[in-house]
């Protein structure tokens, strides 16, 4: 048994380690910390891995960045052949803080006390939600523009073109909504059907949203390049539903 160990962690490698990585989403952004550039190195010596990640500035929110550190240790945790793990949070306010917390095991409430909300489970379902207002925005504005004539509510899952169906549906199975083709698109937090008077409205709302999301995401990574310059090389260009926003600066 302890050879069969041995031989399993002396197979990991980096890029198993990245993959896992890949499967942490930034809550607010909806986008892994590897497509981001937040992760700024990867260490593997047998099964002893280290891994250090970076955000945008010293001061975003310490919840946020207790959720990215944590999952990041979690993911890694979960690859075969792993036998110990450090993930550390550089250049951050907090840094101290979440990594003495994260590497004793104290949780969220334990790391940070008073300070700490009760539970990051709102946090987590509140974004969650968001990204699926966001996927079935870009969904349904897509058709839209193929053909202004799509009537929104009879819009169905099935209608919606692979790749934009496939991100959808992993976002509407996190929130808990039906994921089979014959599920209405267009639909409430709580997945009910918008009537057909206010389906436009809730179209409008969720675009709000969207552009919400998208636009932080394109600022922080503009924050990170600039931060920590050579950064860019890191991050993996947006998705085509998901432009660069052009930036303007007003005299």
């Amino acid at each position: 048994m302890t050879a069969v160990l041995s031989d399993l962690a002396t197979g990991v490698t980096e890029q198993q380690v990245r993959a896992a990585l890949g499967t942490v989403v930034d809550p607010e952004l909806d986008e892994p910390v590897t497509d981001l550039g937040f992760v700024r190195s990867v260490a593997v010596d047998g099964g002893a891995v280290e891994v250090h990640l970076r955000l945008p500035t010293s001061f975003c929110a310490p919840n946020f960045a207790w959720l990215m550190v944590s999952d990041a240790h979690d993911a890694v945790c979960a690859v075969p052949g792993v036998e110990r793990v450090v993930v550390e949070l550089d250049d951050h306010s907090d840094s101290d803080l979440i990594n003495r917390g994260l590497a004793a095991g104290l949780g969220y409430r334990g790391t940070f006390g008073t300070e700490a909300e009760d539970s990051l489970d709102e946090l987590r379902a509140t974004f969650t939600r968001k990204a699926h207002t966001a996927a079935m925005e870009r969904a349904l504005t897509a058709l839209l523009r193929a053909d202004p004539s799509v009537d929104l509510g009879a819009v169905t899952l099935g209608d919606l073109p692979g790749d934009a169906a496939a991100a959808l549906r992993r976002r509407r199975a996190a929130v808990g909504l039906p994921v089979d083709d014959g599920a209405a698109v267009l639909v409430h937090d709580d997945g009910t059907r918008p009537g057909p008077a206010d389906a436009a409205m809730v179209l409008r709302r969720a675009r709000s949203v969207r552009i919400s999301v998208d636009g932080n995401a394109h600022f922080c990574r503009g924050l990170l390049t600039t931060r920590y310059p050579g950064a860019e090389a890191d991050q993996v260009p947006r998705p085509d539903d998901r432009p660069v926003l052009p930036l303007e600066v007003l005299p």
